[in-house]
């Protein structure tokens, strides 16, 4: 499997990109000297832009950066000016206010490095987070092949609202994909919840409604009146047979030799947490699963991201284009497809999930990956 990983920057640690951006204030400084000699106006007409060199490197230096690129105007600034037949008043009101600049700049790239410190150990913190809310899914689980894409829109966040678990049960391989509704850590909160009890029912329950059920039963107790998650449940109790349980969520994408098919459910069911209002009661589907089926599980964030025309994700039509024998290359050039689609970001949560049942042949499969 292929766990979507973030990469944490630390502030400290200097960057090829951040070096060369680092020279652009000297740049300036430099191009404001030969300004002023080749226009030989004999004033200080161009030396005050001097101050355009540390006020820049305040974004891209640390203060003692900042701090050397000051004296270097300083310096430049007054060994122009002596040379212009200015006021002495005038040349040290002149240097002042570019010593002014660059003590106000080294204070604010001194702020700067202290939010994106911050900013590390709350990245660090939220990704130890989802680590531990979504667990990262192995390659192989019982049977199945398996790849996991998921992609907060609060890339400071890196969680969300949506879900995912897989886990081998007594009962066969059993997992979930849902949506919860809202944004922030209540949505965070509900997801943990949501999945703290599908893992405890899914080893317990022999029936997958009833692990609906235990999911819904304390949804009812700790949730708002107006909120909601809406879910697949899915198992694989026996060969050739794939249980689905679809509570409000988008249909999962059958990809078989007949091509790709969105598994509707027989009886639309309300949200888990919205039982109370009445509707449909979950019904359990049997869909047929044989060897090279996959089965493609998805959040709203995926089919609802639009692009600059507002258009829809037609995802759909983008599986069979990526669709293969690896389901991680498969995820991966969707998820690229995707991020294409809307123009390199995402305004909402988008989890993936792909399961694939592999053509058995005499060699024996290899031994499962525990999932921690």
């Amino acid at each position: 499997m292929i766990q979507a990983r973030y990469l944490l920057s630390d502030p400290d640690r200097p960057h090829a990109p951040a070096q060369l951006a680092a020279a652009v204030p000297v740049l300036i400084i430099c191009g404001v000297a030969l300004l002023d000699v080749f226009t030989g106006s004999g004033g200080m007409s161009w030396l005050p832009l001097l101050a355009v060199g540390p006020a820049l490197a305040a974004a891209i230096c640390g203060p003692w950066g900042v701090l050397r690129i000051g004296l270097l105007a300083v310096a430049i600034g007054g060994f122009l000016s002596a040379q212009s037949d200015t006021a002495v008043r005038g040349r040290a009101i002149m240097l002042a206010a570019v010593a002014a600049v660059t003590l106000a700049s080294c204070l604010a790239s001194l702020l700067r490095r202290r939010r994106e410190r911050v900013l590390a150990a709350v990245r660090s913190v939220a990704e130890a987070a989802q680590n531990a809310l979504l667990r990262p899914v192995p390659a192989r689980v019982g049977q199945f092949q398996v790849a996991v894409r998921y992609s907060a829109a609060a890339a400071e966040a890196r969680v969300g609202g949506d879900l995912y678990a897989l886990v081998p049960t007594p009962y066969g391989v059993r997992l979930i994909v849902g949506d919860v509704r809202g944004k922030g850590l209540p949505a965070v909160s509900t997801a943990a919840l949501v999945l703290g009890v599908f893992r405890e029912a899914a080893y317990d329950e022999p029936d997958l409604l009833d692990v609906v059920g235990r999911i819904e039963r304390s949804l009812a107790r700790n949730l708002a009146p107006d909120d909601f998650v809406t879910a697949v449940v899915a198992g694989y109790p026996r060969s050739g047979r794939m249980e689905v349980v679809n509570c409000g969520h988008a249909p999962p994408l059958l990809v078989n030799r007949s091509g790709v098919v969105a598994v509707e459910p027989t009886r639309p069911a309300p949200p888990l947490g919205l039982a109370s209002l009445g509707g449909e009661l979950p019904s359990l589907q049997m869909v047929p699963f044989d060897d090279g089926d996959q089965m493609l599980l998805y959040t709203d964030g995926v089919i609802e991201a639009r692009d600059r025309g507002r258009e829809y994700f037609p995802l759909m039509e983008r599986v069979p284009r990526h669709i293969c024998d690896e389901p991680s290359r498969t995820l991966a050039a969707l998820h690229d497809d995707l991020l294409d689609h809307v123009g390199g970001r995402l305004h909402d949560d988008a989890a993936l999930l792909l399961l694939r049942k592999p053509v058995t042949s005499g060699v024996p499969a290899p031994a499962e990956a525990p999932l921690s």
